[in-house]
């Protein structure tokens, strides 16, 4: 099937003739290929598909370079034409200087052009071209775009315009940012937001108690598959805990059923522990007042030899 899939397709100058019926060391299939010069090659289907092979070998400045690419220069992929060559990027693949059709400037890997991948700036994603689009004077939730500054990107492919905020604050944005919604303000949103949230939160020694209760139903993974729990190097399983800013590194274990058990073992003393003492000491503080000022309410953790140690007045 595979083999009625690939035979007759075209990559560059290349059309795929048959099976060769050779395999390289990973048994994938090497297909012989035939050039428009009227040479052959052997390819895999991953380079053809990538567009890392595109051609014999005949128009390659050097023959023998892996990463080596013909001359793309004046050739059109989409939005984009290529004007250079540009510096090979840090994996060695060629790159390419563009110019997309909204006038911006853009660097593309050459296998990203002849498969198809990239077609355009970005503005292509959006349905529109943000860098030729004149934002002065508009609102963007709290901002006002006041002109077009001359900030380059890295690769020279997104417009940033300055903008001033209701506050009173100046920022610099991305033309796509704002037209998006991802930006609305200076940062005195995020601000606002984070203190209304704190505003809601009851703090008892640096600890979030609401954060503490979520504990119980709290879902959040890692690539280990469960909190404060990590894989080593050596595949064991390191769990750890934090607590009112202190780190505890809880053990290795070789199995993930013991790293989780080590984990809520922990949370069992040190979050639930200082949930229910807590509780006990503002249960008692409501029939004798006196005693919030005279002794305020405490949880002393310490650690010894592995072992957690607790001291607490919530008694």
């Amino acid at each position: 099937m595979e083999t009625s899939a690939m035979t007759g397709r075209r990559f560059g100058m290349l059309t795929v003739a048959s099976d060769s019926g050779m395999r390289d060391r990973n048994r994938c299939i090497l297909w012989r290929c035939v050039c428009d010069c009227g040479g052959e090659i052997l390819a895999r289907r991953k380079e053809l598909e990538s567009g890392y092979v595109t051609n014999c070998g005949c128009i390659l400045d050097r023959p023998q370079a892996k990463n080596a690419a013909g001359d793309l220069t004046g050739c059109r992929f989409g939005e984009l034409t290529v004007i250079k060559r540009a510096p090979d990027d840090k994996s060695g693949k060629a790159c390419w200087v563009c110019r997309c059709s909204c006038g911006s400037e853009c660097i593309v890997r050459g296998s990203s052009l002849r498969n198809g991948h990239t077609k355009s700036c970005g503005c292509l994603r959006h349905g529109v071209s943000y860098n030729a689009l004149d934002l002065k004077g508009q609102r963007f939730g709290r901002l006002i775009a006041v002109y077009r500054t001359n900030i380059n990107t890295k690769d020279n492919s997104h417009a940033v315009w300055h903008c001033v905020c209701d506050c009173g604050g100046e920022i610099d944005v991305y033309a796509a940012s704002l037209n998006s919604g991802r930006t609305r303000s200076c940062g005195c949103l995020n601000d606002e937001k984070r203190s209304r949230m704190h505003e809601h939160m009851q703090y008892r020694d640096d600890t979030c108690v609401e954060r503490l209760k979520r504990v119980e139903t709290d879902k959040t993974e890692n690539r280990a598959g469960f909190r404060g729990r990590y894989i080593t190097k050596d595949g064991r399983y390191r769990a750890s805990i934090t607590f009112r800013k202190a780190h505890y590194t809880l053990g290795y274990y070789k199995t993930y059923d013991e790293a989780v058990r080590a984990r809520l073992d922990a949370e069992e003393q040190l979050h639930k522990g200082y949930l229910d003492a807590l509780e006990k000491y503002e249960r008692s503080t409501k029939n004798d007042p006196d005693r919030a000022n005279n002794d305020p309410f405490y949880y002393t953790v310490t650690r010894i030899n592995g072992e957690f140690h607790i001291q607490t007045n919530g008694v």
